[in-house]
């Protein structure tokens, strides 16, 4: 495709658009739906492809996905399934009310809702602390309650790094900067492609190996958490300067050629390379 397809919410996404057919399900990302079309009784139900939010398609051929880019600086709506990051508001008998944005009506994360909690041992958070959490379900209408959870709901697991965020920084971002960084943060590590032409987190996670490396959890609804910890007395400089290298990615929408500079140059300056 030389000219990127734009859908608007209720948009079918045309058959030719998506992935060539293999032996392999398509695997749908953030944006997309599949909905049956009524039919006459004697003809098989048609399945369609739609756009849930407008954005731009893209497609990933190799790993046999389409999802839906968001448009940068879209306002963050809760939709099944998407990780977020979270902070505290208060807590009532059964749940903690989070803030997902400043937007929306807080979410309800239950107390047991984390990895072997019970009445006992279920973590005692306090306002201001933050979690990383999956949407678990989201209500009709304007105002409708949102439920997130720390745990997979199939094996009760805290799959993929799920829980309280303990210490490090939040950095703001944009829904789609976060959806991009997402996206690299799951491929492969042997897979040498730039995801979406990100490569500002493998540029990091190489120059910054050597002092203990990083973790980082990314939220749908435009945070990021970033962890520096094992860098020991550059610990406060990595963090800051990592949020900065993502920042100035984000902001300036850089080529991977000019995220690698803007890599080098932050890192120079905080005297970690």
């Amino acid at each position: 495709m030389s000219t990127p397809l734009v859908l608007l919410p209720g948009d079918e996404v045309p058959s030719d658009h998506l992935p060539p057919a293999n032996n392999n399900p398509l695997k749908l990302g953030p944006g997309l739906k599949l909905l049956s079309e009524p039919t006459p009784a004697s003809e098989k139900p048609r399945h369609v492809l739609t756009a849930t939010q407008a954005g731009i398609l893209s497609t990933d051929a190799k790993r046999n996905t389409v999802s839906l880019l968001s448009f940068p600086n879209r306002r963050y709506i809760p939709t099944v399934n998407d990780l977020v990051i979270a902070q505290i508001h208060h807590s009532s008998a059964d749940y903690f009310h989070c803030m997902v944005t400043p937007h929306t009506a807080h979410a309800l994360l239950g107390q047991l809702s984390f990895e072997g909690a019970n009445k006992k041992t279920r973590p005692m958070l306090k306002q201001g602390e933050l979690v990383y959490a999956r949407v678990l379900s989201v209500g009709l209408g304007a105002g409708a309650e949102v439920e997130i959870t720390c745990v997979n709901p199939a094996t009760g697991k805290a799959d993929g790094g799920l829980g309280p965020l303990v210490g490090g920084m939040v950095f703001d971002i944009t829904t789609g900067m976060a959806a991009r960084l997402i996206r690299a943060s799951s491929s492969s590590p042997d897979d040498d492609d730039a995801v979406d032409g990100l490569v500002v987190l493998s540029e990091l996670g190489r120059k910054l190996e050597s002092i203990g490396g990083f973790e980082i959890a990314v939220g749908r609804n435009g945070k990021v958490w970033v962890d520096c910890s094992n860098a020991g007395d550059s610990a406060v400089k990595a963090t800051i300067a990592l949020g900065r290298c993502l920042q100035g990615t984000d902001e300036h929408n850089l080529n991977p050629a000019d995220q690698k500079k803007l890599v080098s140059k932050v890192l120079r300056e905080f005297k970690l390379a």
